[in-house]
This record gives structure tokens, sequence and C-alpha cells, in this order.
């Protein structure tokens, strides 16, 4: 059986919301709890500081979004970087081979707790 950790309560984390717990960015979109590891693939941003927009994880540092249930990069570094040529389409390319890891997330009493 994998090692349980509690993240935080229930309560703390509200729809829309992201925290760290131990290796996992662990989010509430619409009231579905998620778990990804917690480094960007594009320049390894804390993913843990990140926002929900449109269902996704965007990474804090250049807004790189993330398809929480499998992993993958859907839109590529922003800013500066989306002015480099095949730039978001490599790292989006990554991710399909390299995804985020996933936990699984559950509710314990008032607790959530990822493994």
């Amino acid at each position: 059986m994998a090692k349980q950790s509690t993240v935080c309560p229930v309560s703390d984390l509200p729809p829309g919301t992201v925290t760290g717990a131990g290796p996992y960015a662990v989010g509430n979109i619409d009231g579905k709890y998620f778990a990804v590891t917690r480094r960007c693939r594009h320049l390894r941003a804390d993913l843990a500081g990140g926002s929900i927009e449109d269902g996704r994880l965007v990474c804090p540092w250049h807004q790189s979004a993330y398809d929480v249930e499998n992993g993958q990069m859907v839109r590529g570094p922003q800013q500066i970087f989306a002015k480099i040529p095949g730039l978001g389409s490599t790292f989006k390319m990554l991710t399909k081979v390299w995804p985020l890891g996933r936990g699984t997330v559950s509710v314990s009493g008032s607790d959530i707790v990822v493994e």
C-alpha cells in the first residue's frame, strides 16, 4: 500500500485553488481534487504556486497549462517564450512521453489526503 499524506482540511482547498503537499501540487477543479508532481517541465517552476484556468493547472512562471487527468502540457510557455518557434510544441510533445506524475487524492474525514 502506498503511503498516504495529509494535504490539508477540505475547507482550505476550495474550488480554483492549488497547494503544495510534499512532491505534489494538489488542487481543486470544480470540486474534483487532483495531485500532480510539482515541477513544470519548462523551467521547473513550483506548480503548487500555480492557478486553475479553464479546468487546467497553469504554471506560475510562464503560464504553460497542464491537463491534470493525464499530466500532459496542453499550452506551451507563454510571454517571451511564446515567440520562440517550436518551443511550445516541443514541450507539449515532451509531456506525451514524460507527463507530470499523478497521485491519488481522496477525502478522509475532513482532510484531503494524497498517495
